[in-house]
């Protein structure tokens, strides 16, 4: 089978880069992990601040399986995954699936880090990082593509997160922040391993 960033056409992969959507007013370096809940890969909910669990955090929100650049961004992370253990951070990565579409995808199964859900879009909008994509488009990416937005978070609200990093202290403090509407820009692991390491040195 064909990969999906082979197969789309220009059309649909320029679409939401270019649809207008509100500038993000996302959370600050120096603010706090909100109060937010997300859920694991077996449904079951947990804390985002237990997640975090007092331990440096880097936090991945991503589109969701769907989406041909995230499974490559996602992949280069867990080649990245080792050397973030190993400079003390753990990797926590965050997306509008529903659990039990976390794993779908035969790529996905094999990341060796954590996968959580968010397809009431808690997190996402309590971070500021959420966008409402246009019905005519989600049923356009349905009917035309086989891209089922609401098939894969079980939810209608239609939203999607903008791709960021936001990097945590051991505290819950954000002490990096990455956002882009423009979902083909993406940190390199080596950047997000540069930024990390410079989180944890700003901070001492």
């Amino acid at each position: 089978m064909q990969h999906l960033f082979s197969i789309l056409p220009t059309y649909i992969l320029l679409t939401l880069a270019l649809q207008a959507a509100p500038e993000p007013k996302y959370l600050a370096v120096g603010e706090g992990v909100p109060s937010v809940s997300v859920r694991t890969e077996a449904g079951v909910e947990v804390k985002l601040s237990d997640a975090i669990g007092g331990k440096p955090t880097v936090l991945i929100f991503y589109r969701g399986g769907w989406c041909p650049f995230c499974t490559r961004h996602l992949a280069a992370l867990a080649e990245a995954e080792p050397e973030l253990t190993a400079a003390g951070f753990q990797l926590l990565a965050i997306s509008p699936d529903q659990s039990a579409k976390l794993r779908a995808k035969p790529s996905h199964q094999k990341l060796p880090y954590t996968l959580f859900s968010d397809s009431e879009m808690k997190a996402a909008r309590a971070f500021g990082i959420a966008f409402k994509v246009d019905d005519a488009l989600v049923g356009k990416y349905k009917n035309d593509y086989g891209i089922d937005l609401e098939g894969d978070s079980g939810q209608t609200h239609h939203l999607l997160p903008y791709p960021a990093v936001f990097i945590v202290d051991h505290t819950g403090i954000i002490r990096f922040v990455h956002v882009n509407p423009d979902y083909k820009v993406r940190l390199s692991p080596g950047e997000i391993i540069a930024a990390a390491r410079g989180a944890l040195a700003t901070k001492e």
